[in-house]
């Protein structure tokens, strides 16, 4: 799949929206993301210190980032407003934002995936540090692509 192939497929299946909303999650192939998107970028790279799962706001050990905050928790009433879908209507699981702007995706039991760091890149990682996948939302809407690997991790 070519890159505009790629961007054209998110287009059409992740119409504007509100910011809050459900997202379509697809599996990309990183060979064929735009140098830009991919993770042989530096701001992209898993060794960049503000990439470390080990960074403050992006650690597990930050409370913030806990399945167990009431922010968090698969409980949450405004979660059922953000889940992760699959294309043919599947729920994987839901994503927060913490009080620094880190983007957290859980699985439906309330389990950390994957974020995205709050500031200089829109690539997500696992919670080890591995590179998973970009967030695509310039179109008012929002889409999670990710490598198979880190899709298997919501366990369906």
């Amino acid at each position: 799949m070519r890159a505009a192939t790629l961007l054209t497929c998110l287009f059409l299946i992740a119409p504007p929206g509100p910011a809050m909303a459900d997202v379509p999650l697809i599996i990309l192939d990183p060979t064929q993301l735009p140098f830009d998107l991919g993770p042989g970028h530096p701001a992209n790279n898993p060794a960049k210190a503000a990439n470390s799962p080990n960074a403050a706001w992006n650690s597990s050990g930050n409370t913030a980032n806990s399945g167990a905050a009431w922010e968090n928790r698969p409980t949450n009433p405004a979660n059922e407003k953000r889940l992760i879908i699959t294309a043919d209507g599947g729920v994987l699981g839901y994503y927060a934002t913490n009080a620094g702007g880190v983007l957290n995706l859980f699985d439906i039991n309330g389990n950390r995936i994957a974020y995205r760091p709050a500031r200089g890149t829109r690539s997500l990682f696992t919670t080890k540090g591995s590179w998973c996948g970009t967030v695509d939302g310039n179109r008012g809407g929002m889409v999670l692509a990710v490598t198979r690997s880190c899709a298997q991790a919501f366990g369906r």
